[in-house]
């Protein structure tokens, strides 16, 4: 006779919750991780396999620290040592997109609410990247630090960017709007709909852009306390 005991799990805090090839479509108020891998199959080096973009990398990575997870990623070397010219190329993309952008990444924290946007995820929880989830330049996720708000257009948006969620921030408290990677202050303006940047004319970089919202006073009260 077989029993199945179902764990109730540990308190946020004790330990780290880990989704397997997993994501989640909300933004959690306690630690979590993503591993996976950078092949869409196998763990170790496969032969003849087919490799994940830097592209679904990098979006998953930012989707993940907007919601307060973390992405480990696996690299599966051959015998030798050696790692796949393919796996190589991804990891290159990946390093250059965070030389100019990984300021929104590291040390950050989630703000009010991890962005928004009309891609939905079909599937969530473990295992659950079997369907890649395709984001549009329409969909945004947001980070914070400090006195800082970055906003995080995944794809090259157009040449008016409107963030709506972002209407809850008063014109007042708002100093500059940079993009990463560009050496120029934007344009903005409030609105009832939310802020609207112009976005510079040239990319910086690629697979995702950032708007840096800088302010006198730190975000962080507000992020962490939800107010």
């Amino acid at each position: 006779v077989a029993v199945l005991f179902k764990s109730p799990g540990l308190p946020p805090g004790v330990g780290i919750e880990d989704l397997e090839r997993g994501r989640i479509d909300h933004l959690a108020y306690h630690n979590w991780i993503t591993d996976t891998d950078i092949a869409k199959r196998g763990w170790s080096y496969v032969q003849d396999v087919e490799y994940k973009s830097a592209t679904s990398l990098i979006h998953s990575l930012i989707d993940n620290v907007s919601k307060n997870g973390c992405l480990l990623l696996n690299v599966g070397p051959r015998s030798d040592g050696e790692i796949p010219e393919p796996a190589k190329k991804c990891l290159l993309g990946i390093g250059r997109w965070l030389e100019v952008n990984g300021e929104a990444i590291y040390g950050t924290i989630p703000w009010i609410k991890y962005g928004d946007g009309p891609t939905q995820m079909k599937s969530t929880g473990y295992f659950s990247e079997r369907e890649e989830v395709e984001y549009t330049p329409q969909d945004i996720r947001l980070t914070a630090k400090g006195n800082v708000l970055y906003a995080i257009c995944l794809g090259w948006p157009e040449k008016q960017v409107t963030f709506r969620d972002l209407k809850r921030l008063w014109e007042s408290e708002i100093g500059s709007v940079t993009m990463l990677g560009v050496d120029q202050e934007l344009a903005w303006t409030m609105t009832e709909d939310g802020l609207v940047v112009e976005r510079p004319y040239e990319k910086p970089a690629d697979h995702a852009f950032v708007f840096k919202i800088s302010r006198v006073e730190p975000f962080t009260v507000r992020a962490l306390s939800g107010q």
